[in-house]
């Protein structure tokens, strides 16, 4: 018997995914708060098998943190100059991600250098807000993995994860307040998809939506901005970053793997459902529409230049490159008829599957032997 599923208008909100109207209707109606509750329905789970190692790979995860910290404050060269205007014109090939596309009959159409420079520093103000309001997300959600995870090998990891959240949370708001021109309020559809994940009371989803999704998302697109930007502080800042977050993503994998083996075919379709869900939302983010507002531009007459135009829609599917092969370790993709394998189709985003999971690559992203001297004598100091 087929187990029936859930379908877009039920889960997203509409039909078709690239409908606009719906895109734009969501909004952040507490843009200039400064704090935001929400509801935390976990129990918070003691375990008294303190037998550490007894899932080695946990342990090994665990291991390699407690040697791998940095100190955000003294590692990274903060009396870099920056030179915002300059970076964004470096970085000309992203901005609006339009290449060579004719914009005459356009929005565009009387824009010189000047908006362009402009459009490319207000990107990089928008990228790293929503990258530091993700990252205390993950903040958050680990504080609450360590609270109702069962296993004493993932509470030990997770610990050391809020510690390296902490971290990140404070160079990008450094970053952002010392180096760039502005912040933005957190993107609606970020927030929303935070606000599930931290609501629900299932421990197993709070790796899912943070670690698997939300945290694969952020590796893809911090290791293409380090390939990309010009700038030595943002470059070294990524790349201490990304040793982390490719830990923080594997721990997902491990954890969820030994966990995902045992839950019924109607659980599996829970969790498929809600991935979905959380790559259209994170995918939806990246319409940027507060930046378009604030360049005095209307979204619903630049958007669907974005939408049609063949390098942002590479932009756009690159994001996914950890996300799918790891949703393909867990099982995900072909359980309950391969439904999220036909929904990561219809995202146009399948072609990934095959690539490495984090759970095998992460040890690529570590930090050299100079950099974890360097970080050790900065922590001795």
């Amino acid at each position: 018997m087929t187990m029936e599923m859930s379908t877009n208008e039920s889960l997203i909100g509409r039909a078709e995914l690239d409908d606009l109207e719906a895109i734009l209707a969501v909004s952040n109606t507490d843009r200039d708060a400064q704090v935001r509750t929400v509801a935390d329905h976990a129990d918070a789970i003691f375990t008294w098998d303190y037998e550490k190692g007894e899932r080695p790979a946990l342990n090994k995860l665990y291991e390699k943190a407690k040697v791998s910290m940095w100190n955000g404050e003294t590692d990274l060269p903060w009396d870099t100059e920056v030179d915002q205007e300059e970076v964004a014109r470096n970085n000309a090939v992203l901005v609006g991600g339009f290449g060579d596309a004719d914009l005459s009959h356009t929005p565009f159409a009387n824009w010189a250098d000047k908006e362009w420079t402009e459009l490319g520093m207000e990107f990089q103000n928008w990228s790293l807000s929503q990258f530091m309001h993700g990252e205390q997300g993950a903040l958050i959600c680990t504080a609450k993995i360590v609270e109702t995870v069962p296993w004493i090998d993932a509470k030990y990891y997770a610990s050391t994860q809020v510690m390296d959240e902490a971290r990140h949370v404070e160079v990008f708001a450094r970053y952002l307040d010392t180096k760039l021109s502005g912040h933005y309020p957190i993107n609606a559809h970020l927030g929303m998809l935070l606000d599930d994940i931290v609501q629900d009371s299932r421990w197993d989803m709070t790796y899912l939506g943070m670690q698997i999704m939300v945290e694969g998302l952020a590796l893809a697109a911090f290791g293409f901005m380090h390939q990309m930007t010009t700038e030595p502080l943002l470059k070294k800042l990524l790349r201490y970053v990304m040793s982390d977050e490719a830990r923080h993503v594997a721990f997902g994998v491990l954890s969820l793997k030994e966990h995902y083996a045992e839950l019924s075919a109607p659980e599996l379709r829970e969790r498929q459902e809600f991935a979905f869900e959380a790559a259209v939302r994170m995918r939806d983010r990246f319409m940027q529409q507060e930046v378009w507002e604030r360049m005095g531009l209307n979204p619903k007459d630049v958007l669907p230049l974005l939408i049609e135009n063949p390098n942002r829609q590479l932009f756009q599917q690159m994001l996914f490159t950890k996300i799918v092969p790891n949703c393909k370790k867990l099982g995900l993709l072909d359980a309950n008829d391969k439904w999220l394998r036909h929904k990561f189709e219809e995202l146009g985003v399948i072609e990934f599957e095959d690539l490495t999971d984090t759970s095998d690559e992460y040890e690529a992203f570590a930090l050299g032997n100079a950099e974890l001297s360097e970080s050790t004598a900065s922590l001795t100091a």
